[in-house]
């Protein structure tokens, strides 16, 4: 009978320490989240409003502001787009109000 071989199947990027690291990362997370509830739980009305507004600096700094270029440009498109959406209406009210004026 033929002898069936396992293949091996090679590590080229060495995956074995980004799951360690993966797990370490899970675990300090739900260590933070313990944390924050033990604090929640315990302490006063103020410790929560400055665990708040330390949560919402942290997602500011998070988020991905526009150049002052890239809002001019967003800026004309959306007045130019507004313009084109206004005119095409007025034009088809226009002829509108001519096939009813020809056949009325």
């Amino acid at each position: 009978m033929a002898e069936v071989r396992k293949k091996v199947i090679e590590d080229k990027f060495n995956t074995s320490k980004i799951k360690v690291k993966e797990k370490s990362k899970s675990v300090k997370n739900e260590n933070k989240n313990v944390k924050r509830k033990e604090l929640l739980n315990n302490e006063g009305f103020f410790a929560k409003i400055r665990i708040f507004f330390n949560g919402v600096k942290s997602e500011f700094k998070k988020v991905h502001w526009t150049s002052k270029s890239d809002m001019l440009k967003y800026s004309i498109a959306t007045i130019f787009f507004i313009i084109f959406c206004s005119l095409f209406f007025y034009l088809v009210e226009v002829i509108f109000a001519l096939v009813q004026s020809i056949f009325s």
